[in-house]
Formats: structure tokens, C-alpha cells, sequence
């Protein structure tokens, strides 16, 4: 057994340890030299706490990339049924009550999903019911940010109780020591029915015999309590598992459920439901064990989870955290683990802040999809029952934001870690198969949970494909995706869930179909000018996947379709100030939905129609003609981001202008390239990365939303950004570094060379594409699936004639 120490001492030293480590891995250059070398060590300039204020709800605890095992703190306000944020980390709150193994980063709802399995370092006897605990007066402590230290894979904190608590992580498992002070009752509680949204049941079970702790929670209900439909979500639909291993003897144990506790007992059970407030105060179960403190202050426990059963769980653990293994030991692994991931794109020069902005970013972008098999292979099928991987798969994925991840994240992901994409599309046709053909739009662990509208999953696959991946069925993915764009489902006619959760994935298809708009009210949808765009895109992303995969009539027919957003632009709309042409819901007899403002939100999901009238990246030629023209387009999209005065309005906040935190507008700054004006983009990009982004708890604008906010970041500072779902066309702005590689696994790399980039040199004066000069501001699929070269010449003002003639445009 190793040497002991303080509690004090040890969190003393371990956060020395942070401070020394992070001061000789954060070295700069002097500033002449500077810009030359490409980051080595990316983990160094990587803080888990951006996002963790301004609603980002990223969370700052320990995870891998793509892990299984996330393990954060879960805060407190005064009511155990709720947190400070959706995935149960704010950072303006510092008070917690447990350490949880499972998380999602950025999502929405609030409460969330996950946050299972609450862990928490209790000072004191356990005298009564945690549960019953409903305000969190007793069995939670406060903590300071002084005392808290996140990097990637690890996570240290010191509570105000005296006692501390470090953790470190594998995939699917993790190690921990936990120090009190010494000489005063020390305790570990596990709150095994406390997931973020409640739990149907728990259980555990205490063998003092082996020093071990197992349990699980059947628990799901993601987006369960939120008003627009949240009851259709307050269900179960998968149960973790989890095995803890300690170093030493429990001096004591014990069970509670409800208000009743048992001191002594080993086994116990109950869930606490799905309501919030008082309709859940009071329920729950759980169990602790204790320690003896007086010549031994430091417990050092390991743990592996599992969605598939307690055996895989222990063989998680057995395999991935060796029984004597330190936290340090498993720190370190998850650091290089880290490195090695943030290294496919290695940035040269800028500030440090720049550097911590993007590769915090990259983190972020990079934390899923999740894993969820076992070392073994076996996953829990969205039909409720045990699987194993297909041959050729290496693991399965899930957690799917697919509403906001099509538009950024997916990209890079195929970009950066095709593999991985091949895997994690071949997971989401696994459940497809598993769901009766249904694809859902947005899947938690083995959850069809319905969340949003259109249908994202055909964008996203049909992005992966376009993008060069190649390591799943895309034949039999899209004969299925293409079967549910054209064949009703009857789910499609029900209203349950709507309208933020709506059952039908291509809901009332055959109107669609009829139509050739969602009709507002027999839809069935959120909203039927959102659900129209929305399904013209996916539409569009089939039409170019069919294409490519030599399926002519079916692309012709997927193609046509993606042209039914004008089918919800009404010419007649009007602002009341000149302005006409807008995106306008409709009903089924075709008149058009009214009072209509371009600031409403009747129709759409999580947006206006101002934001939505852009919603097009499909075909910006045929919406600007719709327009009145191009130029007409483009001084409409200049009042979109400047107010009256001509000052930006980037930051979000007015519902007739671009807004930040959302996705449905997040690929307008781009569509200036497309509309001959390059330099537009180029200069409201930097302003949105300059203001809206940054260092910081506050450093993302809004939710997160499974790294699509943080994709945005990433693709902006490198000059880059998709074009359009199905595509692997690339638009080209200005780079925020002097260079960067990105690292494709297969065939050459993708380098950047922008020497003169820096805070002032906004515009791009003209560019090189492996050494030949283009007058074209995007660049074709050839530089994603062969790689290539950009070499930029900066200025800092801009080239009003680059890039700007009609037949250099993008199509």
C-alpha cells in the first residue's frame, strides 16, 4: 500500500503538480520566433472550464476522447432535482453534491441527460436519509475555484468540508483518491438513484468481504421535463452499471431509500421517478461505506461502468485500469491519449489565447460521439436488448445531437477522424435496424428520444460519404434512409412528444409529399416552415449521395425535393420596412400563416423567420434570386449583422438578426462568399471570433450542443467551413494562425500557410492551392479525400475583387 499523507498536504502538492506541469507545457517562444514552430503538446492549452458559464454547459471533469466514463461534478442550488445547468456544472456555483460518472457535453435541456451515479466525499456521520436531504443542506459541501483544478482526463477537486477528491480516467473506467482529514468521520455516498433527470430504479450492493461497491441505475427521460413535449421523454431506456474496487477495509456501511436509512445494510434499491420539485423531494436510494481516518486519511478507489450488465462493467475496469495503478498513472495515459488526438491539427504562431480558445475547442469537438460497447464489443440495441458489434466495426457510438451536429461537428469528424465517422455512422444505421427502420434525429445511449426536427441523419451520412468515409454499409444506409424520406411511417401522424419531441421522423410524409411543403397545421411537426427547410436539406444531402453512389433516378427525384424550400418563401412577406421575401409557414389549403413578423417564431424551431429565411446552404444562388439578385442578397445579409446604425449585431439577443448560440443561422457569415463578396465573410467571421468566443468560463456564446459550437470555432480559425450537408466542398476565409497541418489519415495532409496572420490582417488578398493561384473562395472535395496545400496573402484591407466573379462562385 502506498505512503499516506494529509489530505491538505496531498491536494497542496497535486495542485503544485497542475500548476508547474501546465507553466512548462504552456512555455512560449520570444515573439520573433514565435510563429515558426507547429504546437506539440495541444493538451497544454486545453481548459475544460470554457462554456462552463454563459449556458456553454460543457462540463470540466474527466474524460477521453469519445469516452464512455465521464466523470464531473454534479452542483447544486438547493434542490436535488435540479442543478445550476443542464449537465450539472455552472460555474458561478460552488456547491456540489457528488461526483458523477456519465455526461454530455452542451446539450440543451435542462436538466439534461446523465449524471449518473453521484459520488460523493462526505465529512461526518451519516445520520439520516441523503435523499431526504432535498435542499442539499447537509449531504453537500461547497468548494472553492481556487481549489479546483480540470485538464484533459483529469479532475481535482478540494471541498470546503476538508475532504478532496482526484479522479482520472480510461474509456470506460476510471481511478480516484479520495483524502479527509484525518481523525473525523469519513464517508463515500453513492446516490445511485440521483441521474440528473430521476430514475425509474437503482440498486446497490456492498461486499465489505472484497472492499467492492456495485450497483446500476435504469434511468433515460433526456429533455423528459421540458415543456414542449418533455412527457413524451420521461422514460427509460437504458441502465448503467457500475463496479468499485477500494485499496482498503470499510470501517463502516450502510443503505437508505427514501427517508428510511439502514445503517449496517449492504443491499438496497428504489428509483426516484421523472418529476421535478417536490412531485420527486425526498425519493431516492443509495448506500455509503466508511473509513477509519485515524492513522490513514487517503482512499483510493477504482471503477469501471457498463450499459450491458455488472460483469461488464468489472471487465471494463479489469482491462483498462490496472489494480495498482495511480491516479498520475492513468493521468498521464489520458493526457498523451489527448495529445495524440488534438494533434491531428497542429496550429503555429498566435496568441496564447488563440491557442487556448481553439484547441479548448477542438476538445470539445472531439469528446463524441460516445462510446458505448463494452471492451468485448457488446452494446445495448435501441430494441432494449444486448448486441455486438458488425464485422469490420471497432466500437459503437452514440449520443447524436444530429439537429445541430449536421451542420459543423459531423464535418469535422469526417475531416479530422474518419474512422471513427465510418464507426459512428454504422452505429446509427445498428439502431436503425434495431428501431424498426426509424432513424432518430437525436439518440442518447441506446434512446430514440425524438428531440428537434427535420431529419439530420440523412445530412449527416450523406456528409460522411461525400467526405471520403467509407468504413460502414452507405448502401444499405441509404437505401433505409431513402425508404424513410419516402415511405410513411404511421408515427408520422401522431402528435405525441410535439412539439419540441415529436414521434415521427418524416412526420406527415404523404402531405409532404403531396404538398411539397409541411403543412403548419396537420404537420405533426415543431413547426412547418422549419420541418420544409429542414427536410430540403436532408433532401438535397440524399439527391448528391445517390448521385455519387451512381443511383441517377433516385438523385434526380432526392434533388428536385431539395428545392421545396421555395415552396415556404413567401415574396410578399414583409418586414414593414421595405423589406419583402421571407421563409413563412403555411397550411395545408396553401394560404399562408398569419400575423406574420420576420421576428416571430410561429413555424419555426428555435428561431424566426429572419434567422430561417437563410436556412438554404443547398442552393444560396436560387434563394438570392429569389432575392431580387445577389447584391440584393448580400445588403440584405449586411442588415442581418449590423444594426441600423451600421454597428455589428453578432452577439445574439435580436430575433431579427444573426444569433450565435443556435444553429439554424450559424452558417450565414458564410453565404457572402457565395454571393460574390467574399470579403464580407472574411470580415464578419473575425468579428464573430473576436467578440463572441474566447477564454474563460464564458468563452462559448451558448450551448455547446455536442461540440457543434466549438466545430464552428475550429473550422472558422483555420479559413474553413462546409458548404452544404452531402458536400465536401470546403469555403475558404482568412486563417487566425500563421500555419497549421491537418493531419488526414489517409493520404496527404491538409496545410495552411498564412505568414502575414495576426489580429490586424483580416482579408484575404489571394490564395494558392497546391501552388496554383484561384480566383475561387472555396475549394472542391479533392482537398478533403487527397489533401493539398493553402498558401494565403493576407492584407488588411480588403480585396473587393477577388474571388467575385460569377463563374468562380460556389455552386
Amino acid at each position: 500500500m502506498p505512503s499516506r499523507r494529509s489530505a491538505a498536504k496531498r491536494f497542496a502538492a497535486r495542485a503544485a503538480a497542475f500548476v508547474v506541469t501546465g507553466a512548462l507545457a504552456g512555455a512560449v517562444l520570444p515573439p520573433a520566433a514565435q510563429a515558426a514552430p507547429l504546437v506539440a503538446h495541444p493538451t497544454a492549452y486545453v481548459d475544460p472550464m470554457i462554456g462552463t458559464a454563459n449556458g456553454g454547459n460543457t462540463y470540466p471533469g474527466a474524460v477521453r476522447p469519445y469516452g464512455m466514463i465521464a466523470w464531473s461534478p454534479t452542483s447544486t442550488t438547493g434542490d436535488q432535482t435540479s442543478t445550476g445547468a443542464a449537465n450539472g456544472y455552472e460555474y458561478g456555483v460552488t456547491r456540489m453534491r457528488g461526483l458523477s460518472l456519465t455526461h454530455v457535453n452542451g446539450a440543451g435541456c435542462n436538466p439534461g441527460a446523465a449524471g449518473d451515479v453521484p459520488i460523493m466525499p462526505f465529512v461526518g456521520d451519516v445520520t439520516s436519509s441523503p435523499s431526504a436531504d432535498s435542499k442539499d443542506l447537509v449531504y453537500a459541501s461547497g468548494f472553492s475555484h481556487d481549489n479546483e483544478r480540470a485538464v484533459p482526463g483529469r479532475y481535482t477537486v478540494g471541498l470546503d468540508s476538508g475532504a478532496s477528491a482526484d479522479l482520472a480516467v480510461s474509456e470506460r473506467a476510471g481511478v480516484a483518491d479520495f483524502a479527509f482529514p484525518a481523525g473525523k468521520p469519513a464517508n463515500l455516498l453513492f446516490r445511485v438513484s440521483n441521474s440528473l433527470n430521476g430514475s425509474e430504479d437503482a440498486e446497490i450492493r456492498i461486499d465489505a468481504a472484497h472492499r467492492k461497491v456495485t450497483g446500476s441505475v435504469l434511468t433515460g427521460a433526456f429533455c423528459g421535463r421540458r415543456a414542449n413535449g418533455g412527457t413524451n421523454n420521461r422514460k427509460s431506456y437504458y441502465r448503467l452499471y457500475f463496479s468499485a474496487s477500494f485499496d482498503r477495509d470499510f470501517a463502516s456501511t450502510g443503505t437508505w431509500r427514501d427517508s428510511a436509512l439502514a445503517p449496517g445494510a449492504t443491499v438496497g434499491s428504489g428509483g426516484e421517478g421523472y418529476a421535478t420539485g417536490a412531485d420527486r423531494a425526498g425519493r431516492g436510494s443509495g448506500g455509503w461505506v466508511g473509513f477509519d481516518t485515524t492513522a490513514d486519511d487517503d482512499v483510493r478507489m477504482r471503477i469501471g461502468i457498463s450499459y450491458v450488465s455488472q460483469a461488464g462493467a468489472e471487465a471494463n475496469l479489469r482491462g483498462e485500469i490496472a489494480p495498482r495503478a495511480s491516479v498520475d498513472d492513468v493521468a498521464r495515459e489520458a493526457s498523451a491519449a489527448w495529445d495524440r488526438e488534438l494533434g491531428s491539427v497542429r496550429i503555429g504562431g498566435g496568441s496564447d489565447d488563440r491557442r487556448t480558445a481553439f484547441y479548448t475547442a477542438l476538445y470539445h469537438s472531439l469528446m463524441q460521439p460516445n462510446l458505448i460497447s463494452d471492451s468485448d464489443g457488446r452494446y445495448p440495441g435501441m430494441d432494449g436488448q444486448p448486441h455486438r458489434v458488425t464485422r469490420g466495426q471497432q466500437a459503437q457510438y452514440s449520443n447524436f445531437s444530429g439537429w445541430d451536429q449536421y451542420r459543423a461537428q459531423i464535418q469535422l469528424l469526417a475531416l479530422l477522424k474518419p474512422r471513427i465517422a465510418g464507426d459512428f455512422a454504422q452505429s446509427l444505421y445498428n439502431f436503425a435496424r434495431q428501431n424498426g427502420g426509424v432513424w432518430d434525429r437525436w439518440v442518447h445511449v441506446n434512446g430514440a428520444t425524438h428531440v428537434m426536427t427535420g431529419d439530420p441523419t440523412a445530412a449527416t451520412l450523406a456528409t460522411f460519404y461525400a467526405m471520403g468515409v467509407r468504413n460502414f454499409d452507405y448502401e444499405g444506409a441509404f437505401e433505409s434512409l431513402a425508404r424513410q424520406a419516402t415511405v410513411p411511417h404511421p408515427d408520422g401522424l401522431s402528435d405525441a412528444g410535439c412539439p419540441g419531441q415529436c414521434t415521427g421522423q418524416r412526420p406527415n410524409l404523404a402531405q409532404y409529399l403531396d404538398s411539397h411543403y409541411a403543412a403548419q397545421d396537420v404537420c405533426h411537426c415543431w413547426g412547418g416552415a422549419a420541418e420544409t427547410l429542414e427536410d430540403a436539406v436532408a433532401d438535397d444531402a440524399l439527391g448528391r449521395w445517390a448521385r455519387m453512389l451512381g443511383r441517377g433516378d433516385e438523385a434526380a427525384s432526392f434533388e428536385e425535393r431539395g428545392r421545396w424550400w421555395r415552396n415556404v418563401f413567401n415574396p410578399g412577406a414583409t418586414d414593414g420596412a421595405g423589406t419583402t421575401g421571407y421563409i413563412q409557414a403555411r397550411n395545408l389549403d396553401g394560404s399562408w400563416v398569419t400575423p406574420f413578423g420576420p421576428g416571430s417564431d410561429k413555424g419555426f424551431a428555435q428561431g424566426t423567420s429572419a434567422t430561417y429565411t437563410w436556412m438554404v446552404p443547398q442552393d444560396v444562388q436560387g434563394l438570392a434570386e429569389a432575392m431580387g439578385g445577389r447584391e440584393a442578397a448580400a445588403e440584405r445579409l449586411d442588415r442581418f449583422f449590423h444594426k441600423t446604425d451600421g454597428t455589428w449585431s453578432v452577439k445574439g439577443g435580436d430575433p431579427l438578426r444573426y444569433d450565435p448560440t443556435n444553429e439554424p443561422g450559424i452558417h450565414a457569415p458564410w453565404l457572402y462568399n457565395a454571393l460574390g463578396q467574399p470579403w464580407k465573410t472574411q470580415e464578419t467571421v473575425r468579428e464573430i471570433l473576436d467578440t463572441v468566443y474566447g477564454t474563460g468560463p464564458r468563452g462559448l456564446p451558448g450551448n455547446d450542443d455536442l461540440g457543434t459550437m466549438s466545430a464552428w470555432y475550429v473550422f472558422s480559425a483555420l479559413g474553413l467551413y462546409p458548404q452544404t450537408p452531402g458536400s465536401a466542398t470546403l469555403l475558404l476565409g482568412t486563417p487566425l494562425f500563421p500555419s497549421a497541418v491537418l493531419d488526414r489519415p489517409q493520404g496527404r495532409d491538409i496545410r495552411i500557410s498564412a505568414s502575414q496572420a495576426d489580429a490586424t490582417h483580416t482579408y484575404i488578398d489571394a490564395i494558392k492551392v497546391d501552388g496554383r493561384a484561384t480566383d475561387r473562395s472555396w475549394a472542391d472535395a479533392r482537398l478533403v479525400t487527397h489533401g493539398g496545400s493553402l498558401t494565403y496573402r493576407l492584407a488588411d484591407k480588403p480585396n473587393t475583387s477577388w474571388a467575385t466573379g460569377p463563374a468562380d462562385l460556389p455552386k
